[in-house]
């Protein structure tokens, strides 16, 4: 019995079906048909017909024609019908019933993922996680593509063609080059990502890890959601992520997320944390368009997970970051001590001073420290109790 069989399978592989299958869904192929029967020809030529060109813009995307039910495509790659729909939940995609939307490719997808659980490379847990992983980065990166780059394409749109009709012809001619693009960038993410791994001390750290993380946000942007055109908003909060991830990156930090408003980075080393957070305001400073800034860096043990960051020390970074003062960077004691212990910043400018003057006596150097460390008043602070944040500038 092959996988286009309708209605294939045994009792219990078309109850566990039924048990994926979403509230309201038709779940029975033979109460699809009976009903299918009973309805008017017309009706169900027209049923759930999807736009044409939309339909030859996914064949040309996919590379392949819808062929599969969700149960068939189960059974064609030999998996069971509820692992299928936790893969397919997990990449983020809705429940479908038992259209025939799927392709030979989603099969493929599911033989693949599968075989990695039953050869013991992965757990079913840990290959659920890679769907959800990868689905959520891929889906933002197909928005942005979607919503940006086309647009721009195909505006203006030429006489008598609409911005659909406009989109296949450069989807045929830009997804092999993006396609190449992104395995490209994956590998080169990939390659540094397993590199600072590999560098841990020990196991534990490869996954809590003692990392500086730092939290950048825009101030009064609620004010400026009433005051300007959306238009005008979304250009602004684009120029402000485009600005931050240039930063990072240049400087060899790491942009975990961007929140509008907010971006939250991670640095290896206090001093490529500190260096980041002064450059953003420094920079932003400068521009006429751009809100004030505030900044929060904390360090400290962090739990990384699907490229996220958790922890104490990132809430503490956060909650810095809502007291800091406009167009300044707030950083905590853990934070102060690493920059004093790897000689970025004095531990106080009184033994800056005494060992300038000792090296002069000496007729040495006096060591040279690129920030300088301001102690400011204990506060309480929301779930962390009492700190004493400190005021990151540049040393003159």
């Amino acid at each position: 019995m092959t996988a286009d069989d309708a209605g294939s399978g045994t009792a219990e592989e078309r109850e566990a079906w039924d048990a994926a299958a979403p509230d309201g869904a038709v779940r029975d192929t033979g109460a699809r048909e009976s009903a299918a029967a009973e309805a008017p020809e017309e009706a169900l030529e027209d049923e759930d017909q999807p736009d044409p060109i939309a339909l030859r813009l996914e064949q040309l995307i996919l590379g392949a024609e819808r062929r599969y039910t969700p149960f068939q495509a189960a059974r064609s790659a030999g998996v069971s019908v509820e692992l299928a729909t936790r893969f397919w939940r997990a990449m983020g995609f809705a429940d479908i019933g038992q259209a025939k939307a799927l392709t030979e490719a989603d099969v493929l997808a599911l033989r693949r993922l599968s075989g990695l659980v039953e050869a013991g490379l992965l757990s079913e847990p840990m290959a659920i996680q890679v769907a959800r992983s990868t689905g959520q980065t891929s889906a933002r990166l197909a928005d942005w593509q979607i919503d940006s780059f086309l647009e721009g394409l195909t505006d203006p749109q030429e006489t008598g063609m609409t911005r659909t009709e406009i989109a296949y012809p450069l989807v045929e001619l830009l997804l092999p080059e993006l396609e190449e693009f992104l395995v490209y960038v994956y590998r080169r993410q990939l390659a540094a990502a397993t590199g600072r791994v590999v560098q841990a001390a020990d196991d534990a750290e490869m996954v809590n890890r003692r990392l500086a993380v730092g939290f950048a946000d825009l101030v009064s942007f609620t004010r400026l959601t009433r005051r300007l055109e959306e238009e005008e908003l979304g250009e602004l909060v684009e120029a402000f992520e485009t600005t931050a991830a240039d930063l990072v990156a240049a400087h060899g930090g790491r942009l975990i997320k961007t929140l509008g408003d907010e971006v939250l980075y991670a640095a290896d080393d206090a001093g490529i944390a500190a260096e980041i957070g002064l450059r953003l305001i420094e920079t932003l400073t400068h521009d006429e368009t751009m809100p004030e800034l505030r900044v929060g860096i904390a360090f400290g043990t962090v739990t990384t997970r699907m490229g996220d960051v958790f922890g104490t020390t990132v809430n503490l970074a956060s909650r810095l970051t809502s007291i800091a003062p406009k167009n300044a960077v707030l950083v905590d004691g853990a934070f102060a001590e690493e920059l004093s212990r790897t000689g970025d910043a004095p531990v106080s400018e009184a033994e800056a001073a005494e060992a300038a003057a000792a090296a002069e006596k000496e007729g040495e150097e006096p060591p040279s420290y690129r920030f300088a460390l301001q102690p400011m008043w204990q506060r309480p602070v929301r779930g962390l109790g009492v700190v004493e944040p400190w005021l990151l500038s540049r040393r003159a």
